[in-house]
Order: C-alpha cells, then structure tokens, then sequence
C-alpha cells in the first residue's frame, strides 16, 4: 500500500511540473529569443520549481555554514540523488545571473530542452570535444559574471540508497583556472522524497534538507591543487551526509 500511495504521488508531481511549465512557456518562449533576458527566465524557473514542488507538498529548508554573498560568482557543487536538486539550486541562488552545466540528455527532456538550448550549459563527457566546448562556455559564464551549477558526480547514482560517487576533475580545475570560489552544497535528505525521477520508487510530500557549506577560495592554488581541491569538496560532502 505504501509503494502505490508513493507512485500515485510522484504522478501528481509530474502532473504538477507538466500543469506549470504549461503555464510558464509561453513567457519562457518569448523571453528565450533574446540572451538578455535569460535571468529573467531563471526568474520563472525559480517560481515553476517552488510552485510545481509546493503542490503535492514538498518543501526546501536551507542551512548556511556561513551567509553567502550572491553578487559574486561562485561554482556551487552540490551532490545529485533527485530531480528535485535542481529545483533546490534554482532556490538556493537568490540572483537569476547563474546556468547549470548538464549532460546533453536534458535537450531530449520535455521541461529542460529550452533552458538547455538557452541559458543552460548541455555536455557530453563521452566526448572529449563536447567537453571542451561546454568547459569553454562555462568559463566565458563567470568571466561575465554568472554562477555554474555543476554535479561533480556527473549522474544520479544507480544505487538505491544512494552513494556519493567520485567527482570529476573539471569543475575543480575551472574554479582554480578562473580563481572563483566553489560552494559546496549536501542535499542530505531528497533522495528519501523522490529518488531520481521518482518513478522507481515513488516520491513523497516533505522537506528538503540543504547544507549550504562556507565557500573555498581558489585565488591562490594552481591547477596542480585541483585534485586536492576535488577530494577537499568531496570530503565536505560526504561527513555532512553520514
């Protein structure tokens, strides 16, 4: 009884996404034909998230090492167990001058084609030129200003309960090569709310957890300390989900 009681809730939150990006799309589409007004489509992102979650009750509580300041860049790092995390993130940034960098599926995905094809950052990691394109456009987002959301995981994992996978190098490299802060981010809890697309497993109404750890600088390390920075972040991670 609990599984099906799961299932027909994770439907009504696909049913909610579907009903409210049905609503937002239309501004989405105008304001996608011109790059100057992207941050206002993160604007209708943050509110479609908050909205499609808060109607089959699910909710986000934030914890904060320390206060961040939102007009700097940052690279923010956060773990992958749910679809909800990128909802968490698009709450989490109190500015709408950030993108996330996502594997190039997401183009194929009904709800995230046309932020992918916008104001996102789509990757193949099976390429290595795809790679470098996308590492390329991620570095010329926060040499302008903008904020990169990157799952250093690379995937949700495939385990259930969930573990935190190996990080991959890149993001950790950009932040010394680009001398911005990475944030942290361990999202202890969203997995036990919907795991993946929750279609496995169901999905629930609860709050989401969200340990948002003070930022690391990287002006002073080179990029021969980004393995070390790797292993530093994962670290942060995986004490505050134990």
């Amino acid at each position: 009884m609990k599984i099906i009681l799961r299932k027909l809730h994770c439907y009504l939150y696909i049913a909610s996404v579907a009903l409210t990006y049905a609503v937002a799309f239309p501004f989405l589409y105008i304001l996608s034909r011109n790059s100057r007004y992207y941050k206002y489509m993160n604007a209708i992102r943050r509110t479609w998230g908050f909205a499609s979650s808060l109607l089959v009750g699910i909710f986000y509580g934030f914890e904060y090492e320390e206060p961040i300041d939102w007009n700097r860049t940052y690279i923010v790092c956060p773990n992958h167990t749910s679809n909800l995390d990128i909802t968490a993130m698009t709450i989490l940034i109190r500015n709408n001058n950030h993108c996330f960098m996502g594997k190039d599926d997401l183009l194929n995905n009904f709800v995230t084609r046309l932020f992918f094809k916008t104001v996102d950052i789509p990757v193949n990691r099976e390429s290595k030129m795809s790679s470098y394109r996308a590492f390329k456009k991620a570095s010329e987002a926060l040499a302008a200003g903008t904020s990169v959301i990157i799952f250093p995981e690379g995937r949700i994992p495939d385990q259930y309960p969930p573990q935190l996978h190996d990080f991959k190098n890149g993001p950790f490299r950009m932040a010394i090569e680009m001398k911005v802060p990475i944030i942290p981010v361990s999202s202890a809890n969203t997995w036990k709310v919907l795991w993946d697309t929750g279609l496995d497993h169901g999905s629930k109404p609860g709050i989401c957890h969200i340990f948002v750890h003070k930022p690391i600088e990287t002006a002073g390390l080179t990029v021969d300390d980004a393995d070390a920075l790797r292993d530093r972040v994962h670290n942060i991670i995986q004490n505050k989900l134990v």
